[in-house]
């Protein structure tokens, strides 16, 4: 028997693959023939034609052609995710998977087969979540359905997860048999504690030389403080324990606890837009029943819909008639925007509603903002398009209209986090083909006027001036970071010279140390996890959570270039640290600036008071050359008719600012560390 496959994904070329299909029994009398399956998906990219001739035999789905997948028990069930620090083998663990229960074939395999995007697989991380539905027969001979959830490792999106990690009922916790429990191990599972799960520990990567599974066995005990007597070793890489892993997902994860005769509660832990169908949301029923054709409503953004598709994913887009308490699916239903089937949001049926919506829900709140300018003006229209697409599916970027005297017309953007802001960068020029000028990030300030309101401050141009403005509040975060003993002075040194409190330090096992500070979002989201790498030599780990906003002795500095003032380059910074902040903010603009014919000085300015200048010297041509003795006042002449013509080029010259001199303010910081306390170069 044969099973043809057309395509998978996007942005690649469409090809044939012919894969051997399991034997099936020859179906019942009067039974209809193979059909072909049409999707289009998140995974698919377009068309994709799947034929059924090996397939089992399965009766059709009411008013459709499509196979409806076989409904499971709840207690054949099992709802897990997987929890794990960047770069510790959580997409790697997730593919063996697929493969050992024959969820995907071998031929169509790929490396982190559930990240589909260009920049997810170059840096080898997870941003956008993934589901998959898996059947596995296990041992004692049962078949069961298990449902995983794979949910990004990164700090800026661990709302997401916390939504992915209440969809389920167990987590499998991979820690890496080299690295041992790293800092973003500590923030997953303590989510997974919080929402009541059931943990497995996961040894990964035991094939490594440098695997000491022991001692990291010993670490999550002591740290973590989870039983690892049902701890797993295997090699995610190799295949090796993968088998152990499914077994221990079937024997401890627990099954659903739901109610089917409740009304209908569905929490969305996921959504993408899709051109072609709108908005298709990823849901877990929580209680009751959902229909194929039922309308439901979205209970925190009061929107109602009409189903037009409701499926379920294996890992492609599947469509079925209905889904059970206990089950994971998606749905579409002609919504134009994410906005309205926001991540956390509870899914009920109009005709009956739930009583109340389902704990956790939270908008998300935009912590780094820059300005995007496109460095031709002509591309205003076009990056305003670009991020329109963009915000379809990703419903965190937030992003308005701004004019800047040096740039001309650009948006001011909002992003979860540095990673956020990186990742959307890099779309923009990848997929829209734009040429941007990006400012420095900033946080969001608090601002209490002499008139006694309060206003918030995204842009730090947008600071009111000293005599309107009583205080200034700036965010605070709880900044952990575990390193070897060995390099503890170093982080202290740094955590120090950014303005950090040192609020515990505890020694996790005789090697490794856990150092917990209370700091400005200011100091973090410029250099500090470069700084951090580099003096650990790329050993230590870090992970933040906002925690409030304190008033602080900050004033605005401002940055003149050539006597007009710069807005993107003004920024917010301490009292105490403007003088040095300044000098070094003007000697690298001094270097960044390409010369002139003309003198242009930079200054640092807080207020009308100048606190720090530099200036770069202009170029000159030798107007004396042709000067082969004779008076001297020929000389002063021909000098002060160049003096005349320099004074006028500076009264109507322009300096052009090139991108690098923008981002110099990430580089105050820098400096000022390696001035401090030294250079630690990674290796």
């Amino acid at each position: 028997m044969l099973s043809w496959r057309r395509g998978r994904r996007l942005g690649t070329l469409a090809r044939w693959a012919l894969a051997p299909a399991p034997a099936a029994p020859p179906a019942p009398a009067g039974a209809s023939p193979a059909r072909r399956r049409f999707s289009v998906g998140r995974h698919s990219g377009g068309t994709q034609w799947e034929g059924k001739v090996g397939a089992a035999w399965e009766p059709p789905a009411e008013g459709g052609d499509a196979p409806a997948p076989r409904a499971f028990p709840q207690d054949r069930i099992r709802n897990f995710s997987i929890i794990a620090h960047i770069d510790h083998g959580k997409s790697t663990l997730a593919d063996r998977m697929l493969q050992k229960t024959g969820t995907v074939d071998d031929r169509d395999m790929t490396a982190q087969f559930l990240d589909n995007n260009d920049i997810e697989r170059e840096r080898g991380i997870t941003i956008k979540l993934q589901s998959s539905r898996m059947r596995y027969t296990a041992r004692d001979g049962e078949t069961y359905c298990l449902n995983l959830i794979d949910t990004p490792g990164h700090v800026d999106f661990s709302y997401e997860v916390s939504r992915s990690l209440a969809a389920c009922e167990g987590a499998l916790l991979v820690v890496d048999a080299a690295q041992g429990v790293e800092a973003q191990t500590l923030a997953n599972v303590y989510l997974a504690i919080e929402n009541d799960l059931e943990i497995i520990p996961i040894i990964n990567k035991c094939d490594l030389p440098a695997a000491d599974p022991a001692r990291v066995i010993r670490e999550i005990e002591e740290v973590v403080g989870i039983d690892c007597s049902n701890a797993v070793l295997c090699s995610a890489k190799s295949g090796l324990g993968v088998t152990e892993v499914l077994e221990a997902v079937v024997a401890h994860v627990p099954p659903p606890r739901s109610d089917p005769g409740a009304p209908l509660k569905a929490l969305i832990f996921d959504s993408y837009y899709d051109e072609y169908r709108g908005v298709v949301a990823y849901f877990r029923v929580m209680d009751g029943t959902l229909r194929a054709k039922d309308t439901v409503r979205f209970m925190n953004t009061a929107c109602e819909y009409q189903l037009t598709g409701l499926g379920v994913m294996t890992p492609f887009e599947t469509p079925t008639e209905e889904l059970l308490p206990g089950e994971v699916g998606c749905l579409n239903a002609s919504i134009k925007t994410v906005a309205d089937a926001r991540v956390g949001d509870t899914v009920t049926l109009k005709a009956d509603p739930a009583a109340e919506a389902l704990p956790g829900y939270a908008e998300a709140q935009a912590m780094v903002f820059c300005g995007m300018f496109p460095t031709d003006a002509d591309d205003f229209q076009k990056l305003r398009d670009a991020l329109g697409r963009l915000q379809l599916n990703d419903a965190a970027l937030v992003f308005e209209p701004e004019v800047s005297s040096a740039m001309g017309f650009g948006f001011r953007c909002g992003f979860l986090g540095l990673l956020h802001m990186d990742v959307v960068q890099e779309r923009l020029e990848r997929e829209f083909d734009m040429d941007l000028i990006i400012t420095a990030p900033t946080v969001v300030y608090k601002c209490m006027k002499t008139d006694g309101e309060m206003i918030t401050v995204r842009n730090a141009a947008e600071m009111p001036e000293p005599q309107r403005r009583e205080y200034i509040e700036e965010p605070y975060c709880k900044m952990e970071m575990i390193t070897p003993k060995e390099y503890v002075g170093p982080l202290i040194d740094l955590a120090q010279t950014r303005r950090g409190e040192l609020v515990n330090m505890t020694y996790l096992t005789e090697e490794r140390t856990s150092l917990v500070y209370n700091m400005p979002l200011a100091e973090v989201v410029t250099d500090f996890f470069d700084e951090l790498k580099s003096r650990s030599r790329g050993y230590a780990s870090m992970e933040y959570s906002l925690t409030d906003y304190r008033r602080n002795d900050l004033v605005k500095m401002d940055v003149k270039i050539n006597g007009e003032v710069a807005e993107p380059l003004a920024l917010v910074c301490h009292r105490d640290n403007a003088y040095r902040i300044g000098k070094q903010l003007v000697t690298n603009l001094k270097e960044l600036i390409p010369r002139q014919m003309f003198k242009i000085p930079i200054q640092a300015t807080l207020g009308a008071k100048a606190i720090a200048s530099a200036a770069i010297a202009p170029y000159r041509k030798d107007v004396l050359a042709k000067c082969y003795g004779g008076d001297v006042s020929r000389k002063k002449k021909l000098l002060q008719k160049q003096a005349k013509g320099k004074k006028r080029m500076k009264q109507f010259g322009k300096v052009e600012v090139p991108q690098s001199a923008f981002m110099a303010v990430l580089k105050v910081n820098k400096t000022a560390d390696s001035n401090d306390g030294g250079s630690y170069d990674s290796e």
